[in-house]
């Protein structure tokens, strides 16, 4: 009876895809969410309060999947979003139609392979090899390959 009521196979840990924190607990090189995107905060000023205001904070983060730039202007003690950010690595074992399929866990799962330079070094290191490793980066409900290396013995 319990078991049609639970899907134990396809579970997950029903974590938040973000959590809230103050403006001012920002710093350089953490994750914000600007504009529903996930960024990396890379620029980051705080204005002195003013006579009758809040201090300011200005922090412009570059999105983790399309590095495309973002801008937010907000009072240092408003909340904001920060994204849970998970980082893995998987084994590359196909390549096909756009996307890569993936070993994960052993489950296989498809990706699409990124464009430009890493999707060209995702390919060639697949086509030499035959097999690679792959990290992955995901948050909000996206993934993508964020890094490629030849696999060695040890892996």
């Amino acid at each position: 009876m319990e078991s049609d009521l639970f899907d134990y196979e396809h579970a997950s840990s029903g974590a938040a895809s973000f959590y809230p924190a103050q403006c001012s607990s920002l710093k350089k090189g953490g994750y914000v969410i600007i504009k529903n995107r996930p960024c990396k905060v890379v620029e980051l000023s705080t204005s002195a309060p003013g006579k009758h205001g809040h201090a300011k904070v200005n922090y412009v983060g570059l999105d983790i999947f399309t590095r495309r730039k973002y801008m937010q202007f907000a009072p240092s003690n408003s909340m904001i979003q920060v994204p849970n950010v998970k980082k893995g690595n998987a084994q590359l074992i196909g390549i096909g139609d756009g996307f890569a399929h993936l070993l994960i866990n052993g489950i296989v799962s498809s990706i699409r392979v990124p464009e430009g330079r890493l999707g060209d070094e995702v390919r060639d290191i697949f086509d030499e090899d035959g097999e690679a490793l792959v990290t992955i980066l995901s948050a909000l409900d996206e993934e993508a390959i964020v890094g490629v290396r030849a696999c060695t013995v040890d892996d």
